[in-house]
């Protein structure tokens, strides 16, 4: 049987309860709540990747459309893995002409540097001028 992989950014199309499901249990959204999750997903372009039109995998963008973008909850389900969807997915955001005038892409990765360097994403050269602000208990 023939494979069909689809890359949307219908929000419609999105299973939200299993991407609060993945996100929740990740490192860098651990508990994030259900309420949270939509509201994250209302405010922010998202594209879902989906299998024989099961979703299986996720990633959000927050931009102003020209000076950044903000990359992130980009997931493929473990079951998934190793089959290059992560890069079809990405390979889909960045093509789109949404996108393309934007001057400075971001992200923070614990473990996917070599997937994120095969479209650009470095280390940030100047660690020292990056700032945070982290709300306790949020």
């Amino acid at each position: 049987m023939m494979e069909e992989i689809i890359i949307s950014d219908d929000k419609s199309k999105l299973d939200v309860e299993l991407i609060h499901k993945f996100l929740t249990t990740s490192y860098w959204a651990k508990g994030r709540t259900i309420d949270e999750v939509k509201k994250s997903i209302d405010n922010s372009i998202c594209f879902g990747i989906y299998k024989n039109d099961n979703q299986i995998g996720f990633a959000r963008i927050i931009t102003d459309y020209v000076v950044f973008a903000y990359l992130m909850d980009v997931f493929i389900l473990e079951e998934h893995r190793g089959n290059s969807y992560s890069k079809l997915l990405l390979t889909r955001i960045f093509d789109d002409e949404r996108f393309k005038g934007i001057k400075k892409w971001m992200l923070a990765t614990k473990d996917a540097h070599s997937l994120y360097n095969q479209f650009g994403f470095e280390r940030v050269q100047r660690p020292e001028r990056l700032m945070e602000k982290v709300v306790p208990g949020k």
